[in-house]
């Protein structure tokens, strides 16, 4: 059956062949195509991005999709902080803590305790989405 299928034989060709759901066809065989589950695309999910490391990114060079992300997102005022409310692929997100990574110090620029811990904030936003896929 595992034969047939990485010929190209279709699921229900298979779930008829061999008298069971098409589930059992899908579940038997999903390991053998990895690549197609690779290919999925990621669900955009929304994250707030605390001000100063908004801030920062909002200056910085980005990519065309980190840049759309950002101009798309929504501000948030709570009392005199505020915070940046993004929706974008993990991935996006992913590459925006990236590029913030100077926030941090480090290369002769001091860093300044309140956008490290901004960027600690998100960083831990940003590490609770689902892990990068292999």
């Amino acid at each position: 059956m595992r034969t047939a299928y990485l010929e190209g034989r279709s699921i229900a060709a298979l779930a008829r062949d061999h008298d069971v759901s098409r589930g059992t066809i899908r579940t038997t065989d999903a390991d053998l195509l990895p690549e197609r589950m690779a290919a999925a695309p990621e669900l955009p999910v929304t994250l707030d991005t605390p001000g100063k490391v908004a801030d920062f990114l909002r200056v910085a060079e980005l990519e065309p999709a980190e840049r759309a992300a950002l101009d798309q997102g929504t501000t948030a005022r709570h009392g005199q902080v505020h915070t940046l409310r993004v929706t974008a692929e993990p991935a996006v997100h992913r590459q925006l803590l990236d590029r913030c990574q100077p926030l941090d110090g480090g290369q002769g620029v001091p860093a300044v305790p309140a956008q490290r811990k901004a960027r600690r904030e998100y960083e831990n936003r940003v590490g609770a989405l689902t892990p990068v896929r292999p």
